[in-house]
């Protein structure tokens, strides 16, 4: 069986949108009831999901970091030039 890759409009999803489906997914696969071949694309979907949401936590981790080792530099450069005074 092939895998699926990430859908185009799965990029258009935002990181609520992604994690509030992946819940449902989540819930609809705990709940059983489903069939084999059901569960599989479930699972599928889930997987797809996920890294949508961990691509949106990185982006966002990475612009955190960006932030502090701007404000880092930034209080460097103030302390430096006190030093200087």
């Amino acid at each position: 069986m092939a895998t699926k890759t990430a859908q185009p409009a799965d990029e258009a999803l935002g990181y609520e949108q992604a994690r509030d489906e992946l819940i449902d997914v989540v819930r609809r696969l705990e709940a059983g009831g489903t069939s084999l071949e059901e569960s599989l694309a479930l699972w599928e979907r889930g997987e797809e999901l996920a890294k949508v949401c961990r691509r949106w936590l990185d982006g966002a981790r990475a612009r955190l970091d960006a932030a502090l080792a701007e404000e880092g530099e930034e209080a460097t450069g103030e302390a430096e030039d006190a030093d200087e005074e």
